[in-house]
């Protein structure tokens, strides 16, 4: 699936979609199929489950990080430093993931940078699952999805169907979320980039837009040590 991204990778959705487990994931495959990463943390919104908390990990890889100032911190302040800046410069051969803030809200700071972003080809995920409260109808998520979109002023370029119920999730829960994925995407009038679907159920599912994900974004005591070259 890496293989189909544009160099400027936009990751958003509605809240508790697993956006940021998305973007994780991409840019640590990316990174791992040789090509030069940044991960920029664009969520100035949820303070709880946001990349900023694998900062650590990450740049112990060698995938380069951008984050709000005061992310992680006691200050809860919506800061971005003038380094995110240099994503956006020409001839760049960074690969750049940016992790949006849910909803509408959090497209908001993406707004700021939307003609520098049109200035190149790239690729805007929109993350759904079915199984959060507010996007269990497709229309629910199209209409999530246009909020976003007008906020930001970008438009999405791909769906991600991440229906999942944390580690609860069975290989059934995912085989019934499959049409869910492609009702979105036609309502929408966007193409289904991928089901994304955690690593342990992918083999058993069938279809070159499985897209197999560990789980990165779990409560401190269940982290797994899953940034090793050896996973």
């Amino acid at each position: 699936m890496i293989d189909r991204l544009n160099r400027l990778t936009i990751v958003t959705g509605h809240y508790g979609s697993g956006k940021t487990n998305l973007a994780v994931n991409l840019a640590v495959d990316l990174f791992r199929s040789g090509k030069k990463v940044v991960l920029v943390d664009l969520d100035i919104v949820n303070p709880y489950f946001r990349s900023a908390d694998f900062k650590n990990q990450l740049t112990g890889m060698g995938i380069e990080m951008i984050c709000p100032i005061y992310a992680n911190t006691n200050l809860d302040i919506p800061a971005l430093g003038a380094d995110i800046y240099s994503v956006f410069r020409e001839g760049d051969d960074r690969y750049v993931i940016l992790d949006v803030g849910g909803d509408d809200a959090g497209a908001a700071a993406l707004g700021r940078y939307a003609g520098m972003i049109q200035a190149e080809a790239f690729s805007l995920l929109y993350v759904v699952n079915r199984y959060r409260y507010l996007t269990q109808q497709p229309e629910d998520a199209v209409q999530i999805l246009r909020e976003i979109e007008a906020t930001s002023r970008l438009p999405a370029t791909g769906i991600v169907n991440n229906s999942n119920l944390g580690s609860q999730t069975t290989e059934a829960d995912v085989k019934a979320s499959l049409e869910y994925g492609e009702a979105v995407a036609k309502l929408a009038g966007v193409p289904l980039f991928a089901n994304a679907v955690k690593r342990s159920l992918a083999d058993n599912l069938a279809g070159g837009l499985v897209y197999p994900v560990d789980i990165f974004v779990v409560p401190p005591w269940e982290q797994p040590d899953l940034f090793s070259e050896n996973v």
